[in-house]
């Protein structure tokens, strides 16, 4: 937002803004996209005649949903109204205004969409298309290694391509081969959390480290998954590995940059796994976004109904 014209309502959207990069640590994205809403509410408002939050009414923040709602798709002005509630309540808590008149404003419920996941057998697929052995090259082994510990951890891209190759190390220091390790990753607002790797990503890692990693390494990056020309792998470098693995394989669904996280926790799920558990794996604040992987089809619920009910 540009102080040219330091209104109230812009100084209070800059001080909220401000308050959610230091004290809540929000990823420069969110930042970046929330920057954008509060100018559009801000200016909406300017529009209306008002450069005050305390002269804003619930009527005017009644007409801004309908204004988005012309404007934007649902789920963007579904966002961009969050955003103005998100304001209001800080204003109100920062003493700025008398009364929240957004927080009765909600956005209208958009359908749920579940995310698009792989099978088993796809994601198998997908992974075991890559070489590993003496034929493969410093990229493949590479990719593979970046393939099973985004779907051995249920991480983020973002989380995989952050890590270092000093996280690696302490992630295997004194395991025996095949022991389940545990790799610290840090995730959304800074915050850091543990993931256990399995024996496959373990192996896939340690043959990138050993025959791969230093063939690609130029200067001294400590960045752990490089690209071709030394430097640190991209997120959207590590999603095109993706969609590239999915065209060879055959796999014909809509990848997304979460579709292995996606497919991790539908996949631990259906195995039984307590919602609880992948969300701490996940690192969900709450088990509400969890829940949206809890959908299981017909079949699935068939034999649980057959494995727990009394009267089977």
């Amino acid at each position: 937002m540009s102080s040219s014209r330091n209104t109230p309502a812009q100084a209070a959207g800059e001080v909220w803004l401000n308050h959610l990069a230091v004290e809540k640590g929000a990823p420069e994205n969110t930042l970046s996209n929330y920057g954008r809403d509060v100018k559009r509410y801000v200016e909406w408002l300017e529009e209306a005649r008002i450069t005050d939050l305390g002269f804003v009414t619930e009527k005017h923040v009644e007409s801004y949903l309908a204004f988005l709602r012309e404007k934007l798709a649902p789920s963007s002005a579904n966002r961009a109204l969050i955003v103005a509630r998100g304001l209001h309540k800080f204003a109100l808590a920062e003493g700025l205004v008398p009364v929240d008149v957004a927080a009765q404003v909600s956005p209208p419920r958009t359908a749920q969409r579940l995310p698009e996941t792989l099978s088993v057998a796809e994601v198998e697929k997908l992974i075991d298309n890559i070489p590993d052995g003496e034929e493969a090259g410093a990229v493949h082994l590479r990719d593979r290694a970046l393939l099973e510990l985004l779907y051995g951890t249920g991480a983020r891209i973002s989380e995989i391509v952050g890590l270092s190759v000093d996280d690696a190390t302490a992630m295997s220091t004194g395991l025996a081969p095949g022991e389940l390790g545990v790799l610290k990753v840090r995730g959304k607002g800074n915050k850091d959390r543990l993931v256990p790797v399995g024996a496959r990503a373990r192996a896939a890692l340690e043959q990138y480290l050993v025959r791969s990693r230093p063939v690609m390494t130029v200067g001294k990056s400590p960045a752990l998954f490089l690209n071709t020309r030394g430097g640190p792998l991209s997120r959207q470098s590590a999603w095109v590995v993706i969609k590239a693995g999915a065209e060879r394989a055959g796999i014909d669904k809509k990848i997304s940059p979460h579709t292995l996280r996606h497919s991790f926790a539908t996949h631990l799920l259906e195995g039984g796994a307590n919602v609880r558990v992948v969300q701490e794996l996940l690192g969900h604040s709450s088990v509400t976004t969890t829940q949206i992987y809890t959908h299981l089809n017909p079949e699935a619920l068939q034999e649980m109904w057959r494995a727990a009910h009394p009267r089977a």
